[in-house]
């Protein structure tokens, strides 16, 4: 739609031809502002002239009131396929409608610029005229790019229900092959069968593959900014390629290849000389956009090696290692006011980080598997439910005073409620008069390796933070609880790779994880519309 609309506007015809006749009329209000046509001698509208090149892209019936009717709150496959046509047939409607705007707009200009009209008018006037034309065709093109965004996530849920209606087809044809091959079987067979069937699965299972690309291009906090002072660099790796982080001259954060473009060898056993990082091995300088400025005994070359945008806020610093071109904004990872930042601990573990993703977005199994820290004591719910929205990553648990989100693309924070420990039943956060807030980074590494950035915060006894020798007191209890995990997690792992499936059979209190995994899986698959994504 976009290219259209560029179309429009380099393509039509600017008369400024002494013997047109101009004269206009009101054509009504598109758009949310009032829209004038300049109209020809015949006093007809130019785009919509049955002779016009323009009718035939503009003559579309208004289908609003051919709107499918729905009773009740639930729709089968076909209808929800009916209603997703009927968004893609008003979707491309309205944005006609807006590109007829820009056209009718477009004329208007054609009509304050043309030599008959600027005789009656000042230069003034004609400024003024132009400013609010440029900001009301500014506003056009603004809708026209809505109407395309909405045609988009149009098109995409009618491929969702599509999948959806032919899945179902398949399946009514499954059953039917079945039932005709064995028309004689018995009741309690069938039944037998019924059991032995796992319900859809995601299939997680096979070795680690390579991350896809479309992975990379998000923002992905990598450090903590209390950890990389001015002479101080911290090597890193991240999907499978090293780099180190470093401050330049400025005292910002700079990410480059930890490789010297001379003979390979890392950067990160060099040293950081004037807000250059130096290698070890010839004394080569880089800056943080990777440009080497230094080369020690013999002439100054050209030479470069590769860097990532890289940016610091709210004590954490971000980079983006993917191909396709940084957004602007980053989320925020901050505790809720009024908490204190008490421990800011980084680990490297042996794990994948999708599966370390599905242990911290799980809480049933905290009865079960830390039973020596902070689930001690206990007990075992009847029922365990993660209360969500439809279509969101974030909700809470049910019997836990703990809320929960999943923050794009590796980021899991979550608030516990903490009045009575060990008898964590029965309140929900909100009543809970003290809280700890804890966020968790898993950055991909490598196939089999993630980093994990912990922050850990509380909105109660702000003075245990001054407390010396305390920093380790709260790592060594993060790394108990995590060790609780990585045993489970490290066997999942091996078993995947033997072709285990670690998401064979999802239950109810799964759901957080499984959205994380249809969320990685739609980003991979190229999806324009990301389940379960906030609205911007």
């Amino acid at each position: 739609m976009t290219a259209i609309a560029a179309a429009v506007a380099l393509s039509l015809p600017i008369s400024l031809c002494n013997s047109c006749r101009v004269s206009k009329k009101f054509q009504g209000v598109k758009g949310g502002f009032g829209v004038f046509a300049v109209l020809g001698e015949a006093n007809s509208l130019g785009p919509s002239d049955k002779k016009s090149p323009w009718s035939t892209l503009f003559d579309v019936e208004d289908p609003r009131s051919k709107a499918p009717q729905c009773k009740g709150r639930f729709l089968d496959a076909y209808q929800a396929l009916e209603l997703a046509r009927y968004d893609i047939q008003y979707c491309d409607w309205r944005a006609r409608q807006d590109l007829r705007t820009i056209v009718l707009l477009h004329e208007k200009v054609v009509e304050v610029l043309n030599p008959l009209a600027r005789e009656y008018k000042s230069i003034g006037t004609m400024k003024k005229e132009l400013a609010e034309l440029q900001g009301e065709l500014a506003q056009a093109h603004k809708q026209v790019h809505i109407s395309e965004a909405r045609v988009s996530a149009a098109l995409d849920k009618l491929a969702y229900m599509e999948e959806l209606v032919n899945g179902k087809l398949l399946e009514d044809r499954t059953k039917m092959e079945s039932s005709i091959a064995a028309p004689y079987s018995s009741t309690s067979t069938q039944s037998l069968d019924t059991m032995k069937r796992p319900r859809k699965s995601l299939d997680v299972s096979g070795p680690v593959q390579p991350y896809h690309p479309r992975l990379k291009n998000f923002w992905y906090p990598i450090a903590f900014s209390t950890d990389l002072k001015d002479e101080t660099m911290i090597p890193i790796d991240c999907f499978e390629e090293p780099w180190v982080l470093f401050r330049g001259k400025d005292g910002k954060p700079g990410c480059v290849q930890n490789t010297c473009a001379h003979r390979a060898c890392p950067l990160h056993l060099g040293s950081v000389n004037e807000g250059r990082i130096q290698c070890p091995y010839h004394g080569w300088e880089y800056t943080t956009d990777g440009k080497c400025e230094k080369m020690p005994s013999t002439r100054l070359l050209n030479v470069k090696i590769k860097s990532l945008p890289c940016l610091e806020q709210e004590g954490m610093i971000w980079i983006w290692p993917g191909d396709d071109p940084p957004t602007t904004t980053l989320p925020s990872l901050q505790p809720p006011s009024g908490f204190v930042i008490h421990a800011e601990i980084v680990m490297e573990l042996p794990v994948e980080h999708g599966l370390l993703l599905d242990n911290l977005l799980d809480l049933a199994h905290a009865p079960f598997t830390h039973t020596s820290t902070f689930a001690k004591g206990w007990t075992v719910p009847s029922l365990v439910k993660f209360l969500t929205p439809a279509s969101g990553l974030q909700g809470y648990w049910d019997p836990y005073p703990i809320d929960m989100e999943f923050q794009p693309p590796c980021m899991v924070l979550s608030t516990i409620g903490i009045s009575k420990p060990g008898k964590l039943e029965g309140q929900s956060t909100k009543e809970c008069a003290t809280h700890l807030h804890q966020l968790h980074v898993c950055l991909p590494s490598s196939r089999n390796k993630t980093r994990l950035l912990y922050r850990m915060s509380l909105d109660f006894a702000p003075l245990l933070k001054h407390i010396p020798f305390m920093h380790y007191l709260w790592r060594h209890f993060a790394e108990q609880v995590l060790n609780e995990d990585l045993r489970l997690v490290i066997g999942q792992q091996e078993r995947m790779i033997n072709g285990a499936n670690v998401w064979n059979w999802p239950v109810a209190y799964d759901k957080l994880g499984v959205r994380y995994r249809l969320w990685r899986d739609a980003v991979e698959r190229g999806s324009k519309l990301l389940p379960f994504s906030k609205p911007m």
